[in-house]
């Protein structure tokens, strides 16, 4: 199988990948409501239920409208950065069993969920980075933990670099920084790209997303709660019922164009916070190659390997990654030299 990375670099190729993206139908009207999240049949686990998050305005220095989650909670605080084409409430299940000992909050990234797009329609990943800092800033996190799954781990990274000192600690779950120094460059003809732009935008209803996105791969192995949130969060009601994407698949696709362009992997040894970098065993993304490929430039680095977990990880077993996020967390603030010059695969 191919992995994220192999497919970033063949894509700065011009390589091919076969697609699995449903095709978009036809019809669009431009009239939208926005009802209350539907509930999912069956959904009892109590460990799945936070608190409903408070929603706040941020704008970032080149003029981007972005939507955060604040979710609360007591503790230390945490930054969620969601992965390509979800949202920052796909979050909700892992922070669930963060809380109440961490205040998290989760962002919906440029042109995602709620968020608006870049105005001059680029996506280059030190923009995911800016909207990252324009949350901390924004909700006064002092020096909070980050919390990133895929780009969004790579848009962590890119913060930390971009202004050193602002993370305490960074987990990040296989995050898309591509092991080439100088990079690859923009892909235009990107597999993943062009996978996003036939993907099937519009539905009936939610529900009948929800039944067809749990029925196949990759996400029939996601947690339902997890699933149940990205379809209620990440598509808008039209007056007739049927609900299309808010991340608009072009979107999706200029920020797939763009993850082998980013210069994170050459600056790794700048980031001078712990650095938790975590993959699944049964990925087919980045996997412990690939990660220890990235602990190596950092200096204080780890790595773990999550048994019978793939690339969405976090969205498939909010328990156990919640479990090593917490983990780290507390090892950073119980000893500040943890993970001092020790990279390498953790236990």
């Amino acid at each position: 199988m191919v992995s994220i990375a192999s497919r970033a670099m063949a894509a700065a190729r011009g390589g091919e990948l076969e697609s699995f993206a449903d095709p978009e139908p036809a019809g669009r009207l431009s009239s939208f409501v926005h009802p209350e999240p539907a509930q999912a049949a069956g959904h009892t686990d109590p460990r799945d239920a936070c608190s409903p998050p408070v929603r706040t305005r941020v704008r970032t220095p080149d003029g981007v409208g972005l939507v955060a989650h604040d979710f609360g909670g007591d503790g230390a605080a945490v930054v969620c950065a969601h992965a390509t084409g979800l949202h920052g409430l796909v979050w909700q299940p892992l922070v669930a069993r963060l809380a109440p000992g961490y205040r998290c909050v989760a962002h919906d990234t440029r042109g995602h969920g709620d968020s608006e797009p870049p105005g001059n329609g680029d996506f280059d990943w030190r923009g995911l980075a800016r909207d990252v800092l324009a949350v901390v800033d924004t909700l006064g996190t002092d020096r909070p933990f980050g919390l990133g799954h895929s780009s969004g781990g790579a848009a962590l990274l890119l913060a930390e670099q971009a202004r050193p000192g602002t993370f305490r600690g960074l987990y990040c779950y296989e995050p898309v920084i591509v092991p080439a120094d100088p990079p690859l460059g923009r892909g235009p003809d990107s597999p993943l790209a062009r996978a996003a732009r036939r993907r099937r935008a519009t539905f009936p209803s939610r529900e009948a997303a929800y039944v067809h996105y749990a029925a196949k791969p990759p996400f029939a192995g996601v947690a339902p709660a997890a699933l149940r949130a990205y379809v209620d969060h990440g598509f808008a009601q039209r007056n007739d019922g049927s609900v299309d994407l808010k991340c608009d698949p072009e979107h999706e696709a200029r920020v797939n164009e763009m993850a082998a362009a980013h210069d994170c992997y050459c600056h790794l040894g700048s980031v001078d916070c712990p650095v938790m970098l975590a993959c699944g065993a049964d990925t087919e993304a980045f996997g412990p190659g690939a990660v220890q490929a990235q602990a190596a430039r950092l200096p204080r680095a780890r790595t773990e390997v999550v048994a019978g977990l793939s690339h969405l990880g976090p969205l498939e077993d909010p328990d156990t990654v919640a479990a090593s996020a917490a983990a780290f967390f507390e090892a950073v603030a119980g000893d500040a030299c943890v993970l001092a010059n020790r990279p390498g695969v953790s236990p």
